[in-house]
């Protein structure tokens, strides 16, 4: 099979960001825009919730902005606005989760790649005011995606597995996958896996029916924002006509360098300051010359 047809897709160009925005702290669109901006990919975004600042703070403030996405939706629609791609992100009632999947759903039948980062938790527990019921809401964004990226604790919730902190065979991790294309997405990815011993990312590829698992060297510490990071690096090379596992592979050695480069940080709450890691992220010539 020629490289051409296990692309995503060479031509595409602009991407909408459904996600939330922090205030104080680079996740969600704060810490991909300036990387998917940087890899030459038109970004326009959509806010989910504006958000005081990361979670893990202890005490934040959320605003659902439900009903801005609904009265904005149909103006885009009416001036004809359209995108090559879309990423969701964090969702926050059954109403904002409906809207976009529609949304997506519709898009989706137009051409347009739906891209999908279920974000729930990790290290075996969700997030801190994450509830079971915004579980359900994912499944939902799943069911309607082209690729979706869950950790492995997202995975094991969005598909009812138990989870084994202490590591899951690549027979195990093949079932994991399969599991969420029952969901309803094309392709997937699980990234921090622990697999056979090793810590990897696991994927499966629905344009040439292939799983595949790429190891990776851990660094200690939990860091807010690696899985958006992950998200953006991963987009912008699929985006640029890079095939899903050499885009994993990008994606994986990027977020490592970052890590390393503030692996000392006193507040790894407030994530890693993405504008002063771009000259970490690494195209092939031939794409940086496009």
């Amino acid at each position: 099979m020629s490289k051409k047809k296990i692309n995503f897709a060479a031509e595409m160009k602009q991407i909408l960001l459904i996600n939330d925005v922090v205030g104080y702290g680079k996740v969600g669109m704060g810490a991909m825009l300036p990387i998917l901006s940087y890899l030459g990919i038109p970004t326009y975004s959509m806010p989910t919730a504006l958000v005081s600042n990361t979670l893990d703070y202890g005490k934040f403030n959320i605003q659902d902005t439900y009903e801005y996405m609904k009265g904005t939706l149909p103006v885009w629609k009416e001036l004809g606005f359209s995108f090559d791609a879309i990423c969701t992100g964090l969702m926050f009632s059954d109403e904002q989760a409906k809207l976009v999947a529609d949304y997506c759903e519709e898009q989706g039948k137009n051409g347009t790649t739906i891209f999908v980062d279920p974000i729930l938790g990790d290290g075996g527990r969700l997030y801190n005011g994450v509830t079971e019921h915004q579980v359900e809401l994912m499944r939902k964004m799943v069911s309607v995606a082209h690729l979706t990226f869950p950790n492995y604790t997202e995975a094991c919730y969005l598909t009812g597995t138990r989870i084994k902190m202490d590591g899951i065979s690549w027979e195990e991790a093949g079932d994991l996958l399969d599991d969420l294309r029952e969901i309803g997405c094309k392709s997937a990815l699980v990234t921090s896996c622990k697999i056979d011993g090793h810590n990897s990312v696991a994927g499966y590829n629905h344009f040439d029916d292939s799983y595949f698992h790429l190891d990776y060297h851990e660094i200690p510490g939990l860091f807010h924002g690696t899985g958006d990071i992950f998200s953006a690096v991963l987009i912008g090379h699929l985006l640029n006509g890079e095939p899903l596992k050499s885009s994993t592979r990008q994606a994986m050695d990027t977020v490592f360098r970052m890590i390393d480069r503030y692996r000392n940080t006193d507040d790894k709450n407030r994530g890693i300051p993405v504008e002063k890691c771009l000259d970490l992220l690494s195209l092939e010539d031939n794409l940086r010359e496009r």
